[in-house]
């Protein structure tokens, strides 16, 4: 009887070990929990679980955000999944400045990675980006400011 309790109790533990994984991964905003339906794109049958790669940084005004924004496509236990093909899509979420953002911003992911080479925003602020795709929940990048340019 002792054997069938300690099975159940590594049972439990391995489960427990593995949503504490997938929750911890990706930083804020990750958006690792609450996926729902869909398979992304991937060849797992199940939906991705987005995560930013590479956060927005501080630019300034019509300037391309560098690095990179980068949007990683993850499987259920937090690895990159190298199968998922699906388009990911960013936009402003945060902008009470009414500003725009330009550049490609819906990006057919590689190797489960979607990088956002030309994004930038016309207006000086304070600003976050969501990124989504098929069958998998938004999630929202850490907050980044766009500056005002300033010349020499």
């Amino acid at each position: 009887m002792v054997l069938g309790s300690e099975r159940m109790r590594t049972t439990h533990s391995s489960t427990l070990i593995a949503l504490v994984i997938s929750g911890c991964l990706g930083g804020t905003g990750s958006g690792l929990m609450g996926i729902a339906g869909g398979d992304g794109g991937g060849t797992s049958g199940s939906p991705p679980v987005l995560g930013f790669f590479v956060q927005p940084s501080t630019t300034d005004v019509g300037r391309v955000i560098s690095p990179a924004v980068e949007v990683v496509a993850r499987d259920s236990l937090g690895s990159t999944d190298t199968t998922f093909n699906g388009v990911i899509t960013v936009s402003l979420t945060s902008n009470s400045t009414g500003a725009s953002l330009s550049g490609t911003t819906a990006v057919r992911a590689r190797d489960g990675v979607s990088a956002f080479t030309t994004l930038a925003v016309d207006k000086a602020g304070s600003y976050t980006l969501q990124a989504s795709t098929s069958g998998a929940a938004a999630i929202t990048s850490g907050v980044f400011s766009i500056t005002s340019r300033t010349t020499p």
